[in-house]
């Protein structure tokens, strides 16, 4: 098993390298693509059927760009797809979110002060909550509010916020916001594979046979296209919240998660606004700030499960596997004596307030809950503790890996 632990984790080191570059790929593209369109502009002896064009300059030459508003009159020979990118960065989130959360989930999905929910169970909310959101939004965006994009975009909000907070009544705080999370990039990459790319699809059939396509499929997929747009920083808040317990540690998770969505509107208003040739408007940075402080004032607000329940609360299946295994009375007493000062409930190692990405090491629920991260940061690794705060020594590292290894 311990081998184990330790091909786990590259396995998932390699997953999350590949989801961040994949990632980056597809948020560049849909950034310059978005640019460029506001940045269009009519120009005389455009050809025919073309809306507008943009001069760039970069990498030591110029590019000049032509869109046309429904199509060209012929096909290129040469015809650059952009569906990969965000393909690529949907599967390996969700082969991410597989191995962290479902095969991790004891430790990282589930919340037994939230909800008795079984692995199992959780894995099927996780799995099954993934589709709602597309689907509900699918069909409004083919209703008659299609035509009204502004208030399609404030029911979107509303069902986000309805989702967060029915994350944070099941799940882990870091699970809540990392879901919220999957979910609308699951919106974001179903918009590429089920509505711009089939609407690319037929416009391109209809030019190779010589029909005059139909401006409808372009106007959708540029619909869909701009929301995506709205939607991409405040999935990157989210996707890297679960390094921060600041933002996932507190009952308040929820209300945060849903006004980092109003941040990413006003942030990306004004670049829009900027890039469009509409001015610059300001008072976006002065929005932006003031829910940016609302986030912080709320993160420090609430309650976390304080010692006594914590010690009192029963221990799970999960964690009885390791706090009845050889050796875990001196695992706890190094942990104890190595690593509680700061992963505490009330820290008391000066210049800590909250415990290290929210990890409390203080019981024995909470040892044996953490049994794999202790293994791999204090038993076969010196990342834990910090060598310039702790020095401990070979022989409390083996009393660590011991103690893992003997867990059946």
């Amino acid at each position: 098993m311990y081998d184990f632990a330790v091909l786990w984790d590259w396995i998932a080191f390699a997953v999350r390298w590949l989801h961040v570059i994949t990632a980056m790929a597809w948020i560049g593209a849909s950034f310059y693509f978005i640019a460029l369109d506001l940045m269009l502009k009519p120009a005389p002896g455009m050809p025919e059927g073309a809306y507008g064009e943009e001069w760039e300059v970069h990498g030591g030459g110029f590019y000049h760009t032509t869109k046309y508003l429904v199509a060209p009159d012929r096909l290129p020979e040469h015809l650059t797809w952009h569906k990969w990118q965000s393909y690529t960065t949907w599967l390996s989130g969700a082969a991410l979110l597989m191995i962290i959360y479902w095969v991790g989930g004891e430790l990282y999905l589930l919340d037994p002060t939230k909800a008795d929910l079984s692995l199992w169970q959780g894995i099927v909310i996780s799995a099954l909550s993934l589709t709602i959101g597309w689907l509900l939004y699918d069909v409004l965006c083919k209703s008659a509010l299609g035509n009204q994009p502004t208030v399609l975009m404030l029911l979107l909000f509303v069902i986000l916020v309805v989702m967060a907070w029915g994350y944070d009544q099941v799940f882990t705080g870091r699970a809540a916001l990392l879901h919220l999370g999957a979910f609308t990039a699951t919106i974001m990459t179903a918009n590429v594979f089920f509505i711009i790319m089939p609407n690319q699809r037929i416009v391109v059939a209809d030019l190779k046979d010589g029909r005059t396509p139909d401006p409808k499929y372009g106007k959708i997929a540029k619909l869909r296209s701009t929301h995506n747009n709205y939607l991409t920083l405040p999935v990157i808040f989210l996707m890297l919240s679960n390094h921060y317990p600041l933002a996932f540690g507190t009952e308040f998770a929820w209300i945060i998660a849903s006004l980092v969505f109003l941040m990413g509107v006003t942030i990306r208003h004004y670049f829009n606004s900027m890039h469009a040739g509409k001015g610059q408007p300001n008072w976006t940075w002065a929005v932006t700030v003031v829910i940016f402080i609302a986030i912080a004032w709320l993160s420090t607000l609430g309650g976390a499960e304080t010692y006594d329940e914590a010690a009192e609360r029963p221990l799970t299946e999960f964690e009885m596997r390791f706090a009845s295994a050889d050796g875990f009375e001196d695992a706890y007493n190094v942990v104890q004596g190595n690593c509680s000062m700061c992963h505490a409930r009330e820290p008391v190692w000066d210049g800590i307030r909250w415990a290290p990405k929210g990890v409390y090491l203080e019981t024995e629920g909470d040892v044996a809950q953490h049994a794999e991260q202790i293994y791999l940061q204090a038993g076969r690794s010196h990342a834990m503790p910090p060598p310039n705060a702790i020095q401990m020594d070979a022989e409390q590292r083996a009393q660590i890996v011991a103690w893992y290894r003997a867990v059946e």
